[in-house]
């Protein structure tokens, strides 16, 4: 029966390493991190409480990215224990099999896998944070943006020397939607333009409107006032800076990479790097069914030999998702195929070592 003596003992000691390894390796890199920039730190005036606090921000990536080795070195070391001292055979001589021993271990595997995906969601922006408080970089306003352009639907361009949410107005904007075919060409400039709340809608004033066709030329007419039905933005909208890939939560990533295929970029890249976000955390599973068999099938497998086993497999599967994400970015394969080869790969073997393990 689950959550018997024998499952709490072993899950008990999976948790021992997995919860030192989880917490343990990224606290040495952040030492490391601050000893090496303790310069630049002090340069900039921060104290200790708020260089702990920025660091605190990024555990979430730090714990994210040692998930998968976490659960594999609770793995090896817990089960290689139990082969040591023979309390596997034991197990076994009382009629419990090495498949029913896994349950706990792939059971942990599994909220460790939850764990990832939530710690892949929150990572971007806690990480962004960090960066902030440290200094390293520029903190995002929260009631004004000055000369930036926003990519909107439909092709539009809005080119903004200044936006002020509070007072909910755009200064000296000019707006852009680059002509095709039989649709001409639209550029619109207005010195201000102010949002209304009530009607959701954003007035232009103080104009000028031309329209470019192949036929016609070009024409162009002033205005003191214009509605544009395209201009659906609100001032909250067009604060948000653009981000990067790894700033971006899993949606964000998604709806990127639609807007950027849709303007004739290569999103290939990016959906490797999208499907990677619930990928990496699903290897913890994917190690643990790898792992646990191999440690069987290798006996004494504690200390050195545990280790080399562990950093074999780590490596071993880095290099793969490296490759994996050359061959998806190089278009050989699907996107959502090369991100999950790693998976797959792992997950077959793991599958042959456990019907081949002493049962």
């Amino acid at each position: 029966m689950l959550g018997g003596i024998l499952d709490r003992y072993l899950l008990r000691e999976w948790l021992k390493i997995f919860l030192a390894t989880t917490i343990g390796f990224p606290l040495v890199v952040i030492l490391f991190e601050i000893t090496d920039k303790l310069a630049d730190y002090l340069q900039r005036d921060l104290t200790t409480p708020q260089v702990i606090i920025a660091y605190l921000y990024s555990l979430p990536d730090k714990v994210f990215l040692v998930l998968p080795a976490a659960v594999l070195f609770a793995t090896v070391f817990s089960l290689g224990a139990m082969v040591r001292h023979s309390e596997l055979s034991a197990a076994k001589a009382s009629g419990r099999s090495f498949h029913r021993m896994l349950i706990p271990v792939l059971a942990a595997a599994i909220v460790a896998t939850g764990v990832g995906v939530v710690l892949g969601e929150l990572a971007p922006g806690a990480t962004r944070t960090q960066l902030e408080m440290l200094g390293e970089l520029e903190i995002r306003s929260r009631s004004s943006r000055n000369n930036f352009v926003y990519r909107a639907e439909e092709g539009w361009v809005y080119t903004i020397r200044s936006l002020d949410v509070e007072q909910q107005q755009m200064y000296d904007v000019i707006f852009d939607r680059e002509g095709s075919g039989d649709y001409p060409t639209f550029a619109i400039q207005a010195r201000n333009t102010r949002y209304n709340d009530s009607t959701g809608t954003w007035m232009l004033r103080d104009g000028r409107f031309r329209i470019v066709t192949e036929t016609t030329g070009e024409v162009s007419f002033r205005f003191d006032s214009l509605r544009m039905r395209s201009l659906t933005e609100t001032p909250d909208d067009l604060l948000v800076e653009p981000k990067k890939p790894e700033e971006m939560t899993y949606a964000e990533l998604g709806r990127y990479v639609e807007a950027l295929e849709r303007s004739g970029g290569d999103g290939r890249k990016l959906r490797v790097v999208k499907e990677l976000k619930i990928a990496v955390p699903v290897t913890c599973f994917i190690i643990a069914l790898f792992a646990a068999p191999l440690v069987v099938s290798t006996p004494r497998a504690t200390g050195a030999i545990g280790f080399a086993i562990a950093l074999a497999t780590t490596m071993l599967f880095l290099l793969s998702v490296q490759l994996s994400q050359a061959v998806g970015a190089g278009g050989l394969l699907p996107p959502v195929y090369a991100a999950w080869i790693p998976n797959l790969l792992f997950g077959m073997a793991g599958l042959v070592l456990l019907k081949r393990a002493p049962t």
